[in-house]
Parts: structure tokens; C-alpha cells; sequence
């Protein structure tokens, strides 16, 4: 087993926005609070202490116990459970959608990073205690992104109509599915246990969001992460101060669009575009927006209609009605827990970096924002492979037609750069520029048009010239070619597309080893993890 890292830029595959991050750019200082640092999360402590109270603590410890009842745990994790009713005690977590069977490899990168890191703190700050947390994404109503998983280069969908939060569909049919996964992946011990998980993931339980909860408690209870569903009355009654004021004043789009249009003017994009109302309306199978219209607020694609003091009611009496949009979900998870940091992919810490200006208004403390770990798994054998073609792991990060001129231009016995004749040419036509300037305005033309065709003939000759040494090392670009295409399917990242399943086929419980102990998520560079 190797590791070998390489800074995020070099990758092509993060925004602007977070290489900046990840290089303190002085710019963004403003958008977040304390960069992710071991010293800094001293500073964090602080200013949750003084903002977390007891009674909330009581609220977040019943309310897990509650939502674990029909589920054996590990003693790491009911530790983890009971000690957040201590002040000393504060959380690290991450979110991520009810993926089947966890979705993206990255699902697993995002856990470790939050596990990991808890115990980096506890080392640091011992007189502390720190919980990994899962908070899943109960509440989304995007089912066509999280029906399917890739195996083997083929999409298993779950095919059903869908309607409402996604972590209340019921779980019937996926028995259909469990037969088509166990078909692909085979007969040894470690596709058994595969097949077994699921099947007791989803075929018994009843709902996605109980399915997803035992799912993520198999895998990584012994490492002691506790899962919370935020879709809870009790949580959602916490919150209630802060919906009300989103109903009466539209405060947080005031604030965010402030906000995003600083960053706007930094060169960013906006991540999420803020509503009016960032909340939506919730009951059976129905999650949609809240809108207002001369007064009244109208519950889109139904006829639902209440005056702002029948919504406000609405809220009090029912809590449970109401969901926080892509936008106001941080600030519910802020609230409701004692959380130091905030672990995400690029795309999610981008509408963090929206968010700084409304925690404040609000007196909420911003949390710690860190990119995740980003890894791409690799066997021997594929490595070696790389070694004999003499390639280094960072060029397969280049899009296929780039990789395959790097490799000839490298391994060609002809230097196949024209930079040195165009130079030469650019020389040369200094002299006849000088003399132009001497002449007229036409003969000035004619003689940089005369140059553009020279530089332009220079190219092509170049170009044939990789063209014809691509053809001489055909065989070798088509291995080296093979092997990217199995580490970036699609041209894509692996931990993006793939399903941890088939590397499970592969490695059995030893995936999950090597990545707790080689995975540092404060180390802010890609991993390429050779097992």
C-alpha cells in the first residue's frame, strides 16, 4: 500500500473558489471564519460554548435515542450519543443525500474525514470530547439524483414514482433490485456479505431514510458515527425562531444576496440562487416551495393559501410542515448541534461561502468549513502498469487527448516542440515590422498577415508531426489510455462515478482500514491511494 498526494489545483477538477480556499486567499477571508486548523478549532470551541445550552443538548440526545431505538449500536457510537449531553462535547459533521447503497465513492471519504478529524481533536484537545456526525438528507425531494448507483460500468436504477421528501418512500421494489445486484456481483464471500447488506438495508425496513440509517450504522459504527434524520418535529420546533423571522422579513435572501453578490464580484459564481422564502412546505408525498403574493403565502403546485398569521400558526402548532431549503439546512444544523466544522465536497462549501453575512445577523457561530477528503484507489497491478510505461499518476489527471501528447512528446525520440523555430521566426519579422512602419498602413498589414501564416504553418507542421509519433507509440497509448479510462470513467473522477461495492469485491473490510488510517483531512492535497 502507497500513498501519494498532490495539491487540489493540480488536478483541474476543483473550482477556483476552493483551490483559493484551500491558499488562504486573502480575498475570501471575509466569507468564512476560521480556516481548518488544528490551533483554530480552540478559537471554535469558544464560540460555540458560549451559544450551545443545556436544554438543547437534553433535546439532541432524546431525540437520537429515539431515532436509534430499533437499531443495535455500537458502544462507541451510544457513547458518543449519551456524552453530547455534556458541554464539553461538540460535533464534526457532514451531509449527503440518500444515495442507494451510499451512491458515490466519495460517501465514504466524506465519513472518514469527519471521523478522522474527531480524533485529531481529541488528541489536540483532550479535555474534549468530539462525535463524528451523518446528518442525512431526509428532506430532499430529488429522487432522480439518488436512485442508482454505478457497478461495472452499468446504472442499477430504482424505478417508482416519487413524490414528497425522499427519506419517506418506501423501500417496496427494492427486493427487484437486490436481485439484479446479486446476479452481478457473484458468488465469493465478500459479494455474499454485499448482498446481504442490502438486502437488510432495504428490503427490511420499511422507509429510505430508516434503510439509509442502517446502512451507514453497519459500515461505520465501530468507528462510533452517529447518524441524525434533521426531518423531526422536536429538532424542527428549535428552529421555529428562525423560520418566522425568514416568513415575516425574508431576512436570510436580503443577507445572502448581499453576500453573493461580494463574492460575484471576487469572480464567483453563485453556488445556490436565494428565494424570497428559503423554505419549503412539507406533508405526504408533497415538498414545495413557500411563496408570497400581495400578502398571501401559496404553497406552489397546490391550492393551499394562508395569511402570514395562518402561516406563523401553521409553524407553531406543526413545525414538522416546514423545511429548510439548500440555503437556510445549514443554519437548521447549526442550531440544533453542537458543531464545530462543516465537512463537504467543493460544490457544497461553495453556498457555505454564501451564508457568513446571515449566521452573524442571526448570532449563530459559522462553523469551520473543510474540504473533504478527494482520493483516487488504484491497485498494484495498475500501478505497475504506469511504472513500465514510465507515466507519473499526476499526468492521468489530463484530459485523454492532452495525456496522449504529454506521453509522445515525452517518449519520442524527435523533440516535438516548435517553439524554438517560432521564436527564430518572431525574430525575423521584428526587422520587416520596423521597415512596415517606415512604409504605409497596408504594407504593415501585409506583413503580419505574411507572419500569422508562417507561425500557422509552423503549428500544423507540429501537429502532424505528434500525429505521426502518436502512430509509432499506438500500442503504448492505448494501454496508457485503457488504464485512465478505468481510474477516470467518463473522464471523470473515480470517486464521483463509482460505487465502494466493487472495490469491497476486491479488498472486503481492508477498504475501510487503509482509508481510516491513510486518509489525514487536514493534509488539503488529492490522495492517490494504491491498495
Amino acid at each position: 500500500m502507497s500513498i501519494h498526494t498532490l495539491p487540489y489545483q493540480y488536478t483541474g477538477y476543483f473550482s477556483k473558489l476552493m483551490c483559493d480556499y484551500l491558499e488562504e486567499n486573502e480575498d475570501l477571508q471575509s466569507f468564512y471564519g476560521h480556516f481548518p486548523k488544528l490551533d483554530n478549532f480552540e478559537l471554535q470551541i469558544k464560540e460555540k460554548q458560549a451559544s450551545f445550552n443545556l436544554k438543547s443538548r437534553t433535546t439532541l440526545v432524546k431525540v437520537l435515542q429515539r431515532q436509534y431505538e430499533t437499531i443495535d449500536i455500537s458502544e462507541a457510537t451510544s457513547l458518543h450519543i449519551s456524552s453530547l449531553s455534556e458541554v464539553n462535547t461538540f460535533t464534526i459533521t457532514t451531509g449527503h443525500q440518500l444515495n442507494l447503497f451510499t451512491g458515490p465513492l466519495y460517501f465514504l471519504y466524506k465519513i472518514f474525514s469527519v471521523i478522522n478529524l474527531t480524533e485529531k481533536l481529541k488528541e489536540k484537545y483532550p479535555k474534549f470530547n468530539f462525535v463524528p456526525v451523518y446528518w442525512m438528507a431526509t428532506e430532499d425531494h430529488d429522487f432522480e439524483e439518488i436512485n442508482y448507483f454505478n457497478l461495472f460500468g452499468k446504472k442499477l436504477t430504482w424505478d417508482r414514482e416519487s413524490g414528497g421528501p425522499v427519506g419517506a418512500l418506501s423501500t417496496k421494489g427494492l427486493d427487484q433490485l437486490h436481485d439484479i445486484l446479486k446476479a452481478e456481483l457473484g458468488n465469493s464471500e465478500n459479494a455474499q456479505k454485499l448482498s446481504q447488506l442490502f438486502a437488510k438495508a432495504y428490503n427490511d425496513h420499511s422507509n429510505l431514510a430508516d434503510a439509509t440509517r442502517y446502512l451507514g450504522n453497519q459500515l461505520f459504527s465501530d468507528f462510533g458515527l452517529v447518524i441524525i434524520d434533521g426531518n423531526d418535529a422536536t429538532l424542527k420546533r428549535t428552529f421555529i425562531p428562525y423560520a418566522e423571522k425568514e416568513i415575516i422579513d425574508n431576512h436570510s435572501h436580503k443577507k445572502i444576496t448581499e453576500t453573493s453578490q461580494r463574492l460575484k464580484t471576487l469572480g464567483y459564481p453563485e453556488q445556490v440562487f436565494p428565494r424570497e422564502i428559503n423554505l419549503f412546505y412539507v406533508s405526504e408525498g408533497l415538498r414545495e416551495r413557500i411563496v408570497e403574493h400581495d400578502g398571501s403565502f401559496q404553497v406552489k403546485e397546490t391550492d393551499l393559501v394562508f395569511t402570514k398569521d395562518e402561516l406563523l400558526n401553521e409553524l407553531d402548532k406543526t413545525p414538522e410542515n416546514f423545511s429548510p431549503n439548500a440555503l437556510l439546512r445549514p443554519l437548521y444544523q447549526e442550531v440544533i448541534l453542537p458543531n464545530l466544522c462543516y465537512i463537504g465536497g467543493g460544490g457544497e462549501l461553495g453556498y457555505w461561502f454564501q451564508l457568513k453575512d446571515y449566521f452573524e445577523s442571526v448570532a449563530v457561530p459559522f462553523p469551520i468549513l473543510l474540504l473533504r477528503n478527494s482520493v483516487l484507489l488504484m491497485s498494484e497491478k495498475q500501478a505497475e502498469k504506469l511504472g513500465k510505461l514510465n507515466t507519473k499518476m499526476e499526468s492521468l489527471f489530463l484530459p485523454s487527448h492532452e495525456l496522449e501528447a504529454l506521453y509522445t512528446k515525452e517518449n519520442s525520440s524527435l523533440k516535438i516542440d516548435f517553439s524554438k523555430q517560432k521564436g527564430h521566426l518572431i525574430e525575423q519579422f521584428k526587422s520587416l515590422h520596423e521597415l512596415a512602419r517606415e512604409t504605409d498602413a497596408s504594407f504593415e498589414g501585409a506583413v503580419a498577415a505574411q507572419e500569422k501564416k508562417q507561425i500557422n504553418g509552423l503549428l500544423r507542421l507540429e501537429k502532424r508531426l505528434l500525429k505521426a509519433q502518436k502512430r509509432k507509440h499506438q500500442d503504448e497509448l492505448m494501454r496508457l489510455t485503457a488504464i485512465q479510462e478505468q481510474l477516470f470513467p467518463k473522464q471523470n473522477l473515480q470517486e464521483r462515478t463509482m460505487n465502494f461495492s466493487e472495490f469491497y469485491l476486491m479488498y472486503g473490510a481492508d477498504l475501510f482500514s487503509e482509508l481510516k488510517e491513510n486518509l489525514d483531512p487536514l493534509a488539503h492535497e488529492f490522495t492517490i491511494m494504491t491498495l
